[in-house]
Formats: C-alpha cells, structure tokens, sequence
C-alpha cells in the first residue's frame, strides 16, 4: 500500500468513518497510481479504515488496472451490467459495517450519489474532499522533480509557439503546431486545451483559440501546460508581433511588475489574500484595478487546478511545499490582453518557479 492510501486509511480509522468511495479520477490516480479517464463509465477506488481496498474499473480497462503499480484487488464490470449494484456487493464483501461512507462532495454528482445512497439507506455521507486537499497539498521531492519536468516541457511548448509566429497564422494553427511538436517529442497530453489569442481576444481570460490571423503590432498571448508522469505544468506568456501600441505596452509593463513583485513576496507565513494584494494593488494603483477579473493564482500538482485559491481577502497561510501559480493579468476590450503566469513551489525562504522562458518585454 503507497503512503498516501495507508495515510489516508489510518484517517478514517482515526475519524470512526467506515470506509471511503472515491470517484474522482486524478484522486485515484493520487491514491492508487492507476491513471485512466473513463468518461461517462464509472471507475471508483474504495479505502476501509479496516481491510483491503479495491478498485472498480469498466471490464474494457480491467487488464490495465491489473498491470499497472495497483497492488489490490480490481473488480471490473460489462456495458450491460448496474455498475451500482455490483459496487454495493464489493463493499459489503470488503466491510461488514458500512454506516459512514466519505464522498468527494465536489466531484460525486448528485446523479450517482443518489445510486450509491440507495444501496446504503441507513448511511451516514460525509465529505473526504478537505482531506483529499490537504493530503495532496505539500509537495514530496518526488512529485516537485515531476513538476520541474513538466515546467521544462512548458517552456518547450513555448519556444515552439514563438517561433510559428508569422503574419496571416491563426490562433488554431499555432495551437495545433505546439500539440503536434510536443506528441512528436513524446508528450502525450497537455494540462488544458491549450491557449492562443491574438490582438483583441487576448482581452479575455479564458477565450477559445479560432481562425483569426495574427496581424502586425499586437500581442499573443499563450497560456499552456503539459502532463508529465502525471503531474502538471502551467505557464502564462504574452509577446509582441511588431509594435503594439503605447498603452498595450504601459499595460505589459505594469503586468510585469506585479507578477515580478508578488513571486518576490512568496514565502512561509504569507496569507494567499496578502500575496493577492501585492499584486492587485500595483495593478489597481495604475488605474487597472478594475480589469483585474480573476485571483491571482491556484494550486497545482497531480491537477492543474488544486486548492487553495490565491485570492482576496483569504487568510489561508502559505507553507513549504506548497505549489502554486502566479498569474497576474489585465484585459482592456478593444485594447489589449496581457497575462504572465508562472508556477512556483514555496521554500524555506521564498519559492523556486517551474518554468524560466524570460518575462521581459519581448517584441518577434
């Protein structure tokens, strides 16, 4: 058994809670080291605070599951069989005395805790995912030399996105140019559907990549991640094509200086919502505050959106081995968008990011 699921079993013996059903797939992946997606069939991983945990897979992933570092028992089961009804058998075989069962209240939809409820009519549900947030929340050496791979990836991913800027390619282009480079060079899967916006639609945060060409004097901006053995980068550039104009450049200047200021205040003791206001302030006193529409960071690890939230008014208390991004941003519609986004793990004395293609202005 892997230290985070005999840490999490000794939880819920300490908790007097029965068992846990888990049934997020990058949380199973955390406990189990079996990584799948399966989509609209379900795959679940089941701990007890007394016996042998099990996974349950689709049948067509069984084998898998089987080969991979899982040392338990797997269960599969067949397109035309009540996964339910199946998953209710295991658990009673596995547990004698099941009235307290922890969920993942943010991932179960209501849908199949409804199902699972209805085999445990008598149960008590309780909610794992604070101790799935906290249990995943400082980094092991291991996982960071992940990160700092997947960090290296990024600004890979980068440096090939930079240079298929030319005049007249879309955004969708690019994009695919980035994806199909990467798979060539043996990355299998970015952290999000990657990002690339030119001139006006890098004024929002999170728009769609489309056909519109890049075109002389504007930015691009590129927001991108890659998965490397199962652990997540993140990294935010914007450049210049030409010459923007004086405001757009005024704006990336002032981005700069709060994304440069708030990795400079990063360090143990810091509260989220202060590391969020060294930024914020910087931006609000040049007259930006206002298209500043987002926190300025979140967790990241095994998924590239964890807890906490680097955010206003949180007195959430930075530690060591936290990982996080730093992504300050302004969007002024019809004028520009620009964000800078680095990842940082938090050390003994400030933070080390995962990512190092330049800040500075740049201008191709």
């Amino acid at each position: 058994m892997n230290k985070q699921l005999n840490a999490l079993q000794l939880w819920l013996a300490e908790q007097n809670i029965d068992g846990a059903f888990i049934n997020e797939p990058n949380t199973i992946a955390y406990l189990s080291g079996y990584e799948s997606e399966p989509h609209e069939r379900i795959l679940a991983l089941a701990v007890f605070a007394k016996g042998e945990p099990f996974l349950f897979t689709p049948e067509l992933e069984k084998e898998d599951a089987i080969k991979s570092d899982w040392t338990h028992n797997v269960y599969g089961y067949l397109d035309n069989e009540d996964p339910w009804e199946l998953i209710a058998k295991h658990l009673h075989s596995h547990s004698n005395n099941l009235s307290n069962i922890a969920i993942e209240k943010d991932f179960l939809t209501v849908g199949r805790f409804e199902k699972l409820q209805s085999f445990f009519q008598t149960a008590s549900f309780l909610d794992i995912t604070p101790k799935i947030q906290t249990m995943k929340l400082i980094k092991t050496p291991d996982e960071i030399e992940k990160m700092m791979e997947a960090g290296k990836w990024a600004d890979r991913a980068l440096e090939i996105g930079f240079n298929a800027i030319k005049e007249g390619i879309s955004e969708e282009e690019i994009v695919a140019e980035i994806e199909y480079r990467l798979k060539k060079e043996g990355i299998k899967e970015m952290s999000f559907e990657t990002m690339v916006l030119t001139g006006e639609n890098a004024a929002s945060p999170h728009g769609v990549p489309g056909k519109r060409q890049v075109q002389l004097n504007e930015f691009v901006l590129f927001d991108l991640g890659v998965v490397y053995n199962g652990y997540t980068s993140d990294v935010t550039r914007t450049i210049a094509f030409g010459e923007p104009t004086k405001q757009a450049k005024e704006i990336y200047t002032i981005v700069l200086q709060a994304c440069n200021a708030a990795l400079n205040a990063v360090k143990p003791g810091i509260t989220a919502g202060e590391l969020d206001k060294v930024a914020r302030d910087i931006i609000t006193d040049a007259g930006y505050g206002s298209y500043f529409t987002h926190r300025l960071g979140h967790g990241l690890g095994s998924s590239v959106h964890e807890f906490p939230s680097i955010m206003q008014d949180s007195d959430f208390v930075i530690q060591e081995g936290m990982c996080f991004s730093i992504e300050p941003g302004i969007y002024v519609p019809g004028i520009a968008g620009v964000r800078i986004e680095d990842c940082v793990v938090v050390t003994k004395n400030g933070c080390e990011v995962f990512t190092h293609t330049p800040k500075t202005y740049t201008s191709i």
